[in-house]
């Protein structure tokens, strides 16, 4: 399935199918193409909505959780959203909880996945090593359980991101941000549903971090997913869109 980038405005994003609106949110190194199969499994029965998340060209004075949160929120009332399950992955899991918590109204559920917000252990807050393509595979790889899942096209486009000077400093400023924003004490205030699926093979976020959402979270249920790292929506996403099909059905 090749997704459909639509440009409006300051905004590019994929939206394909009808039906309740599931905004997709990526992480801090990913891309639109990273929920591809979510995209292909869900979007028979849901609006299923990717915006690419201004990581690298929002102004570095605006680089953090606020600005992507603020984004986040501008995006939803352009396209006059509500009633959204969300689903977040790292960084976008984060970005999804802080949206929830100030737009806890237009949230009906939300799925999350290796989210960032009260550990992760990544080389973001440290600056990206350039000009080292094998440094970059480590890292990528990294990321998965199976390294052959850090396919040669994504290590190159992380690679050309590392490449521009200004790109990394924005990873650095967001990556900083995340680690100071702890929402260990905001966590218990979320109510909307919320599923929560876990790599048990994660080493970004490890599993102790899932089991801290679950118990923070008042009205949660944690999933693990075996031989799966930080992206399970990627490494393993049969399984991850098995357990998010059953989790929407119900509720």
């Amino acid at each position: 399935m090749t997704l459909h980038i639509k440009e409006e405005g300051e905004f590019q994003f994929v939206d394909e199918g009808d039906g309740q609106v599931m905004l997709l949110l990526h992480g801090l190194f990913g891309a639109l193409s990273n929920w591809e199969e979510a995209v292909k499994n869900f979007s028979s029965q849901y609006r299923v909505i990717i915006p690419l998340l201004p990581v690298y060209t929002m102004p570095l004075k605006q680089a953090g959780l606020g600005g992507l949160r603020d984004f986040t929120e501008r995006f939803v009332k352009t396209r006059n959203l509500r009633d959204m399950i969300i689903m977040g992955n790292s960084l976008g899991g984060h970005v999804a909880l802080l949206y929830t918590l100030n737009n806890p109204s237009m949230v009906s559920r939300l799925v999350l996945t290796g989210s960032s917000g009260l550990f992760e252990n990544t080389m973001g807050g440290t600056y990206p090593r350039r000009g080292s393509l094998e440094y970059i595979r480590e890292r990528v790889a990294y990321t998965f359980y199976d390294p052959k899942v850090a396919s040669e096209e994504l290590v190159t486009e992380v690679f050309e991101t590392t490449k521009s000077i200004p790109k990394c400093m924005n990873i650095v400023a967001i990556a900083k941000s995340a680690q100071r924003n702890n929402l260990a004490e905001e966590l218990p205030l979320i109510k909307v549903p919320t599923l929560l699926v876990w790599g048990l093979n994660d080493t970004i976020t490890p599993p102790m971090v899932g089991h801290d959402f679950n118990r923070l979270i008042p009205n949660s249920e944690l999933r693990f997913i075996d031989k799966c790292g930080h992206a399970p929506m990627m490494e393993r996403p049969q399984k991850f869109n098995r357990l998010a099909e059953e989790f929407l059905r119900g509720l």
